[in-house]
């Protein structure tokens, strides 16, 4: 494992037990029948255990929404061209994507980060521009350029990035939560994504990591019908048939079917663990990249809450296989940080339960006989 991967694991540490069992004490004793407000609880004992805060809050909410393209797209897996991901990467940007509305609505900050998008930057007065109709992105607020390369190779035919790529995306994500960190203290993170194809490369790390068939893993991703859902089984199968990753390297799976928007989140989700902030899962491609993270150091696993359960048929064997639960299930399948940020609010409420809720002593209220 690379160095600086190593060291951020094994910053990792376990959560505070004395902590949990304290916490778990004042719920008990607020003013309701112990355990009534059911996963809101837990929620909130595991926000105090990983934060080391006995009155926390959610004061700085930051949502990262990665972006990348896959060079499997060739191979009509998905309903969409490539060149959306170039164009949603624009439209976060310019505050149009449901991602932006929702969160605005919780009150947290979106970074979009470009770890490899296949639409080509043009440098103009040293500064990296797009074409004109998608903007500026050099120059817009809340935009990292964190490019690996312009997207992956189609992994039917060879590895989709090096295994030096793989690590040099798991360093981006890293550096992108520690440059926001220094800014601003962080108290809770949202992950999410886009990048068209991408629930093909989920597909195969899930079904690699976990050992379940590819049949178990592969969903409709944007919508397709049922012969290219077929075709995208076929073609995750010979992916996997061409590259054989070893299900016991983390890296070697990322590095022959991931994709570079997918290594970002793990360096994120590393970071934040490390810096003792909880990370809120999105979807199916966050918990492909949540699987490489707990693979690489499995004490990961009490610094994330999943947000949702997608309709992506594997993401319940992911989650399982990580031992996740997640809070709500809404049929979501968007991406983008979406799931992350509705579960922000969640936990938000469960914390407020722990820190604004007056105990039966304090409120004058008779405890159970």
């Amino acid at each position: 494992m690379n160095n600086r991967i190593g060291k951020i694991c094994k910053d990792v540490k376990p959560l505070d037990e004395k902590l949990l069992q304290e916490t778990q004490k004042r719920l008990n004793n607020l003013t309701k029948p112990v355990g009534s407000l059911g996963y809101l609880e837990d929620i909130a004992k595991q926000f105090v255990a990983i934060t080391g805060e006995e009155e926390p809050s959610l004061k700085n909410k930051i949502i990262f929404t990665l972006a990348a393209d896959h060079g499997v797209t060739e191979e009509g897996i998905s309903a969409y061209p490539e060149e959306v991901t170039a164009q949603m990467v624009a439209n976060f940007l310019q505050g149009g994507a449901a991602i932006n509305v929702l969160a605005n609505h919780i009150g947290a900050e979106v970074v979009v980060v470009d770890m490899g998008v296949k639409e080509k930057l043009k440098i103009e007065n040293k500064k990296p521009i797009t074409r004109t109709k998608l903007g500026a992105w050099a120059n817009m607020k809340n935009f990292k350029d964190k490019k690996i390369n312009f997207g992956t190779k189609n992994m039917v035919k060879d590895s989709a990035m090096t295994r030096k790529e793989a690590v040099k995306s798991i360093e981006a994500g890293i550096t992108i939560f520690k440059e926001q960190y220094k800014k601003k203290r962080i108290d809770i993170v949202g992950i999410g994504d886009m990048g068209i194809g991408n629930t093909t490369s989920s597909s195969a790390i899930a079904s690699v990591i976990t050992g379940k068939p590819v049949e178990d893993m592969v969903g409709r991703g944007t919508g397709i019908d049922d012969t290219r859902l077929a075709n995208k089984i076929k073609i995750v199968k010979k992916a996997l048939s061409v590259n054989k990753p070893n299900p016991n390297d983390p890296m070697d799976v990322l590095h022959k079917v991931g994709g570079f928007e997918i290594g970002g989140l793990v360096g994120v989700i590393l970071s934040a663990a490390s810096h003792r902030v909880p990370v809120v899962l999105d979807g199916f491609i966050t918990g492909a990249s949540a699987l490489i993270a707990y693979k690489l150091e499995p004490e990961i696993k009490n610094y994330m809450f999943a947000s949702h359960c997608s309709v992506e048929r594997g993401h319940k064997v992911i989650l399982d296989y990580i031992g996740l639960k997640p809070m709500f299930n809404l049929n979501l399948r968007l991406g983008e940080g979406t799931g992350s940020a509705l579960g922000i609010s969640l936990i938000e409420a469960g914390v407020k339960i722990l820190t604004q809720m007056a105990t039966f002593k304090e409120a004058g209220v008779s405890e159970r006989k």
